[in-house]
């Protein structure tokens, strides 16, 4: 019997640095394709829970806004009705007193939206950096 000996060919070798290189060019080519959208967003900090830290007694309390179903803008703990210009002023003067004041906005569940937009761009015309929005607990 003869039996046929076959050459052995060698493994082919996978060149690594070839295949980084068309990674870099397709990475390329997505970036530089890709069109990035600017969607107009509303940075709220969301309402603490209950498991939370409470914040100290020495920690100044917030600036206070509130809004009835109505969309009457209420202002302060005693909640006197103010106008938005008012409210500017408001805000205006309470950041002069304490540059890194809070605002604290407490709206009723059916408040028009419009005017907590129209609130958030009044606290960010005064520079107010931080914004709370309250909410009450569910009843059971």
């Amino acid at each position: 019997m003869r039996f046929f000996v076959r050459k052995r060919r060698p493994t082919p070798a996978v060149i690594i640095v070839a295949l980084i290189d068309v990674l870099i060019v397709l990475l390329i080519f997505l970036v530089v394709t890709t069109t990035f959208k600017h969607q107009p967003a509303i940075r709220l900090t969301l309402p603490e829970s209950t498991q939370a830290q409470r914040s100290g007694a020495t920690e100044t309390p917030p600036l206070l806004v509130s809004i009835d179903a109505k969309g009457v803008l209420l202002w302060g703990t005693e909640a006197l009705p103010v106008t938005e210009e008012r409210l500017r002023r408001e805000l205006l003067e309470g950041v002069a007193r304490t540059p890194d004041a809070k605002l604290a906005i407490s709206a009723d569940q059916n408040a028009p939206f419009g005017q907590i937009v129209k609130v958030l761009d009044i606290a960010r015309e005064a520079k107010i950096k931080a914004v709370n929005a309250f909410a009450r607990e569910a009843q059971p």
